[in-house]
This record gives C-alpha cells, sequence and structure tokens, in this order.
C-alpha cells in the first residue's frame, strides 16, 4: 500500500472572483487511490477548509464521484481540517498529487515555498502528478542543474484554447500551454474538453476536469 497526499488550492478568490477547487479533481483520484488500497491525505497550500469552486456542483460537472464525495462524512472531514503542505513532509509520501481549479492561479503559480517543496518531491524519487490547473506549479519548478522541471518532458495542462474557452485569457498569471512550450517542453493535448494525460519519468499531467481519471489511473498504473 502506498502513502498519496493530495494537494489542493487554498484560494476562494481570483481576479477578485470567487473560485477554489474543481471537486471533480479531488474526489475522482481519492476514490480512486483509496479503493486500491492506497493511504490517501488531503492537503492544501496553506491548511484549513478547502474552498469550492461553485462551478464544479453545477449541472454537468458534479460527477457522481463529487456527490459521493460530499455525502462521505470522513471525505467531508478530510476537505474541511487540512493540515498546510509545509506541514506535511511532502517527500514522505510516494506520490503528490495535485488536484486544479481556478484557485491554482491565486496561490500555485508564483510560490517560492511550494516550488521547493515539490521539487524536493522529484528529487527524492517520488511521483508528482497535476491535473488541469495543477500544472501551474511546475512552471517555476527547476532541475538539480537549474534549466526548467518541464524543458523536454512530455507534460500537459488545461490548454489555451479552454482556457480562452472560459474567458480567462487575459486574467491568468500565464497560459499553461504557452509557458511551457516557452519553458523547451514537449507540451501535449487532446481535444477540448476531452481526457488527456501524459507521464514522462515521475512526473504525472493532465489537461482538464475530464482527465482527473486518466491522470490518477497513470498514477495508480506507476504504483
Amino acid at each position: 500500500m502506498g502513502k498519496i497526499l493530495i494537494l489542493c488550492t487554498s484560494a476562494g478568490s481570483f481576479t477578485g472572483g470567487p473560485t477554489g477547487l474543481w471537486l471533480e479533481e479531488l474526489a475522482c483520484p481519492y476514490y480512486l487511490f483509496k479503493e486500491a488500497g492506497h493511504e490517501v491525505t488531503v492537503t492544501s497550500v496553506s491548511g484549513g477548509a478547502i474552498p469550492i469552486d461553485a462551478g464544479s456542483m453545477g449541472a454537468g460537472f458534479f460527477t457522481d464521484a463529487c456527490k459521493k464525495f460530499l455525502h462521505d462524512p470522513e471525505a467531508v472531514g478530510a476537505l474541511c481540517h487540512t493540515l498546510s503542505i509545509t506541514d506535511c513532509k511532502a517527500s514522505s509520501y510516494d506520490v503528490v498529487y495535485v488536484a486544479g481549479g481556478h484557485g491554482c492561479c491565486t496561490d500555485m503559480a508564483d510560490n517560492n515555498n511550494l516550488t521547493s517543496i515539490l521539487e524536493g518531491v522529484l528529487a527524492s524519487g517520488k511521483i508528482l502528478a497535476a491535473d488541469c490547473h495543477g500544472p501551474m506549479c511546475l512552471a517555476a519548478m527547476k532541475k538539480p542543474d537549474g534549466s526548467p522541471l518541464v524543458a523536454g518532458l512530455t507534460v500537459t495542462g488545461f490548454s489555451d484554447s479552454e482556457e480562452a474557452a472560459v474567458g480567462n485569457t487575459d486574467k491568468v498569471p500565464f497560459l499553461i500551454e504557452a509557458r511551457f512550450k516557452e519553458l523547451g517542453a514537449n507540451y501535449v493535448k487532446g481535444d477540448d474538453w476531452n481526457p488527456k494525460a501524459c507521464e514522462d519519468g515521475n512526473l504525472i499531467t493532465g489537461q482538464n476536469p475530464q482527465s482527473s481519471e486518466a491522470c490518477a489511473k497513470l498514477v495508480l498504473a506507476r504504483l
């Protein structure tokens, strides 16, 4: 049995409007990991209760896993009472899985402390996975030689066209697809709003909310 740490945003606002965790991106991997027999801990950037993006509970997005999660006292307890990532000794886990949501744009895109912690996860030989806007945390990360972490690696994340479709092109700190390409990554994507996940060594990434299952399953296969 492995130990998996799911990291979520602590940010409830983005460019002045409400946001948070995209619930599917926590609920789906949470149950896939637990059903496979792994120990799952939920953490957040700052600790405390994790805000949920109301949009993720709207029609067409409130999946069966989301419904199960919000009716599961243990899961809701984990959501409401998190330790901060700083207090979790992330490198002691086999996997750190970063869930998405536009809250990541607020507290993961430019977070030196988080960057250092996640660099340590990979340096210790553990698996780092990130889905949708979760890969924002990868942009600032470096390899041991000081080059960008994603340079030369096959990665994905929320695409530029998907960001445009939700009207946030000029609001996000940077466009994931464009930034990864600038950093020398082999950025790949599927059709908008369709599952796409990829792995390159111990780094696993998913494109969008629809990719949460595919991303989690790559983690399970890697374990």
